[in-house]
Parts: C-alpha cells; structure tokens; sequence
C-alpha cells in the first residue's frame, strides 16, 4: 500500500461509513429511481400521445395519495433529538445519489485514493440540453456529485465553496464517458479538479473549492434515524 492509499473499511477503498451522513435508501426507493429515469426517458421520447400515458396519470394521482399519507407529516429534516418521527429522514447524499434519486445523474467512481479518483458516467436522455448533448447545468451536479463522494471517501468532507466550469467541447448523450478528479490541501481547505474524457479528448474541467472538515464534525451527523 503507498502512502496516499487509504485502508479499505466499510466501503471498498475508503472510510467511508454507512449511515455517518445520513440513512441509507431503501431497495424500493433504489429500485424506482431506476424505472423512473427510464419512463421519463421513454416519455421525452414519445412523438404522439399514448394511452398507457392516461393511465399513468390516473394510477400517479392514486399513489401519490398512498403515499403522502405513509410518509411523516412534516417535511423538515429530523434531528437525533427528535423521537416524536413527525419529520422526514435524512438520506444518505455522500455517495451515489443518482442510485435513489433520478434527478441527479448516475455514474461510477471506480478507484480512488486520499488525492485522485476515476471512473465513467453515461448520461440518458432525461439530462439533454442541446439537441444530443447533456445540458450544461447537469454537467455541473455532476462534478460536485463526483468530487464531493471522493472527499467524502476519504475522510475529509465540506461545503462546495466555489464550483467553476470550463466547457471545451459538447458532451453527448448515450455515451460512456471517462472522468477524473485530483484532489489538494490549501490553507482554506480543499480544491479539487476533475475532467470529463471521451477517447482521450477533454469536454469539460471543473474546479471546486470547499471546506475540509473530519466526517465526525459534519453538520449531516446531527440527523436523526428511521422510526
């Protein structure tokens, strides 16, 4: 092991640990994140209306009343002090958020280490811009997924301070795509810069500045559990 490697733990490579920065998903929530990304995709694709689409609609109405009633009546984010269960959970926005929640994409840090990480993104249809291209505002969701995972991988996390991006060339859609992050300490925390690569070629670099704080003293560990 050199000494920039960080001993695996709970999560291979890193110390990252589950629950330190909120409740893990649930395997539905995982689930349906999937299929909905997927139908809205189908849906932005549609060239006439469908029938099936009525019918959605109608079951939508039917389970967004099932549900509302399932969840806590407040949508306040429950503290550790709070056992009364009337406000929401908190869930886990470290790693992998496009996993639960397709509004944000989904990618694969591969490897990584306390001062780089890599791994490959494919962005679908739901993220277009630009007639084929990923629009620019998701490319930078994106970057500060991916740098913040990292930081938080390796057991030093914080606040985006600064996110800048340069746009060197369009990134398209329905395309495995390269990226990297190296990561450095400065007097005011850390700076991270990342690149998205397709066949060597750099579309675009980003530069995140943020807070460097030991996990333990992050503000997401003061969250309350499930009931």
């Amino acid at each position: 092991m050199t000494s920039n490697e960080v001993e695996p733990t709970s999560h291979p490579g890193g110390r990252y640990v589950p629950g330190r920065f909120g409740e893990a998903p649930l395997p539905q929530t995982q689930q349906a994140a999937a299929s909905l990304r997927r139908l809205t995709g189908l849906l932005l694709s549609l060239e006439h209306e469908h029938d099936v689409v009525d019918e959605m609609l109608t079951r939508f109405a039917e389970w967004e009343q099932i549900l509302a009633a399932a969840v806590p009546a407040s949508s306040r984010l429950r503290r550790a002090d709070d056992a009364s269960g009337e406000r929401r959970v908190y869930l886990d926005h470290a790693i992998d958020i496009g996993a639960f929640n397709p509004t944000f994409p989904e990618y694969e840090l591969r490897t990584f280490d306390t001062d780089t990480a890599s791994g490959t993104v494919n962005f679908p249809v739901v993220y277009e811009g630009p007639p084929g291209l990923v629009h620019g505002g998701f490319l930078a969701v994106f970057f500060d997924c991916v740098i913040q995972q990292h930081n938080c991988e390796v057991g030093v996390a914080g606040k985006t301070r600064l996110l800048s991006i340069r746009y060197r060339r369009p990134t398209p859609l329905l395309t495995t795509l390269d990226f990297d992050v190296v990561r450095r300490t400065t007097e005011r925390g850390l700076v991270s810069e990342a690149r998205l690569i397709r066949e060597g070629e750099v579309l675009c670099v980003a530069e995140l500045d943020s807070v460097a704080k030991q996990i333990d003293h992050l503000e997401t560990t003061g969250f309350g559990c499930r009931r």
